[in-house]
């Protein structure tokens, strides 16, 4: 089996994902497709970091635009993630893979509060480790989450899959023209407002040096794909 040159990666994944064909919820068809790909890629030995959104259940921005409250939004969006990665962490453990799930919304009935120190001793000790919760704070989304979490932990790289094979100039399913980017630096994501991930992600990971693979997620070749160079996907940083 290729390995992937990386040593500890953090993967980024959406909550939409695990939907599937649904509008909300969990398709066990995707999450399981999901953890299988996660799966393959730890037995290589690969130490695997997961923070994984809640769109599939609760979106707090969407909410607070019709005029709810923005923190209880937030709140009830951390609490989706920690819903999803419970069921992803079981699905990789299916899998005969350890995982542990931590979040930064402390609930230790639950599942592990995440500290850095705890979360990188499970890496090392050859555990998949999912992060929930987000930053465990209001007004910052999951991706800067991700950001965060892959620099605390000195993962080599983010992987940020999305519907399409990396970072374009502008949507290319409503605009076929729009240029698609091989590398492209964060200094120059962040000024063309190419929302691939949200500016705080991409400040966080510039001013840490932490480069950014985007990819498509429906890849045949799936996450070792991206990893070992078979699937196309944008350098960020």
């Amino acid at each position: 089996m290729i390995k992937s040159p990386f040593k500890r990666i953090l993967l980024k994944v959406s909550g939409e994902v695990l939907a599937g064909d649904q509008s909300f919820g969990i398709e066990s068809e995707f999450l399981n497709a999901m953890a299988k790909q996660i799966s393959e890629a730890a037995k290589t030995g690969l130490q695997i970091a997961i923070v994984i959104g809640a769109g599939n259940i609760f979106r707090g921005m969407a909410v607070a635009a019709k005029g709810a409250d923005r923190v209880t939004g937030d709140v009830m969006g951390m609490l989706g993630t920690v819903i999803n990665s419970l069921a992803l962490g079981d699905a990789i453990g299916q899998m005969g893979v350890p995982v542990k799930v931590y979040t930064s919304v402390p609930m230790p009935t639950i599942a592990d509060t995440f500290t850095a120190r705890d979360a990188t001793q499970a890496l090392d000790q050859g555990y998949v480790v999912v992060c929930a919760g987000g930053t465990g704070n209001p007004f910052f989304t999951t991706d800067t989450a991700a950001a965060l979490k892959a620099i605390e932990l000195r993962c080599d790289v983010l992987l940020k899959g999305t519907k399409v094979d990396g970072v374009y100039s502008e949507d290319p399913k409503k605009n076929p023209k729009a240029q698609r980017y091989e590398t492209i630096s964060h200094e120059e994501v962040i000024a063309r407002n190419l929302r691939v991930m949200d500016t705080a992600a991409f400040a966080l990971a510039r001013d840490n040096g932490l480069p950014i693979l985007v990819y498509a997620l429906g890849d045949k070749e799936g996450l070792m794909g991206v990893l070992t160079g078979k699937t196309r996907s944008t350098r960020v940083g």
